[in-house]
């Protein structure tokens, strides 16, 4: 996507407590940028509901649980910055990740996605400490988080994590250069209704919170063509939308009107990460 607005950073990533609250009860001034969060060392009994984490053996589990942490990504949060260090990688449940890459005439292009299914951060993994691009929550919910240092150690010790790390980066490149046919050869209604199935795979759910300036910005195309997309596939009875919220009525006609890249990259991930997303792995602690 292609977007030439404003900047999207609003620092809001909030530790959880063992119940899923947020630590605090004191609201910051939004003109001031929160301060990094304190480390929660309450027990979290949230499952981890990552795909990747979920897909490893237990004993693998249990080594990556103590440093894990469990966080709450207010939409638009950014995570890490282009050519700055990366603190902390992002497995996450719930919360939808992009990754996004500003080119010199000021305009932003999304190069990819993190969900349920992956993580942000794997330029670590590929021995690189900065990325070339911006993460930000894209998708208000929660993930798991862990240390940077941390996370490059565990992948060269954890067999089972490095293995599964492979078979995720190449699941990734899939997406990104799929994502790129898709943005220069497809109609917005096609790339749309792909959009749309991805974050509802992401998020295991049929409705989640999106405006269609948001979705526009996503997608890199004006709001006026989203508006008009998106009232026809309501008209349609595929989706409804209302009050900044998208539910999916009719999953097989939006799969109809999405163009064949979402099939490619979902059967791309079904293939190299397969089985059901993880409902009860053991819990991590923040």
């Amino acid at each position: 996507m292609t977007h030439t607005g404003e900047s999207i950073v609003a620092p809001a990533v909030r530790p959880l407590d063992a119940y899923g609250a947020p630590h605090g009860h004191a609201q910051r001034p939004a003109s001031r940028p929160a301060a990094p969060p304190m480390i929660d060392t309450a027990p979290d009994q949230a499952p981890v509901r990552n795909r990747l984490l979920g897909a490893l053996p237990p004993s693998e589990i249990a080594l990556l649980t103590p440093y894990l942490e469990r966080v709450s990504l207010e939409q638009r949060a950014q995570l890490f910055a282009p050519e700055q260090p990366i603190a902390h990688v992002y497995f996450p449940d719930t919360a939808v990740i992009s990754l996004v890459s500003r080119l010199e005439d000021g305009r932003s292009v999304e190069v990819g996605t993190a969900g349920s299914e992956g993580m942000a951060g794997l330029s670590l993994f590929l021995a690189e400490d900065t990325s070339s691009f911006e993460a930000f929550a894209q998708i208000a919910g929660t993930a798991h988080r862990m240390d940077a240092k941390e996370f490059v150690r565990l992948a060269a010790t954890s067999e089972a994590l490095h293995r599964m790390l492979l078979r995720y980066t190449q699941a990734f490149l899939t997406q990104v250069a799929q994502t790129a046919a898709c943005n220069g050869a497809h109609l917005v209604e096609e790339r749309c209704a792909r959009w749309l199935l991805m974050t509802s795979d992401r998020v295991d759910g049929d409705e989640f919170a999106l405006t269609h300036e948001f979705l526009a910005f996503m997608l890199g195309v004006r709001r006026a063509g989203v508006t008009v997309t998106m009232r026809a596939l309501q008209d349609a009875g595929i989706i409804a939308y209302g009050r900044g919220r998208i539910g999916i009525v009719d999953r097989a006609a939006l799969e109809a009107v999405s163009c064949e890249c979402y099939r490619v990259v979902r059967d791309h991930f079904e293939r190299l990460l397969p089985g059901e997303r993880p409902s009860a792995t053991p819990s991590a602690q923040s």
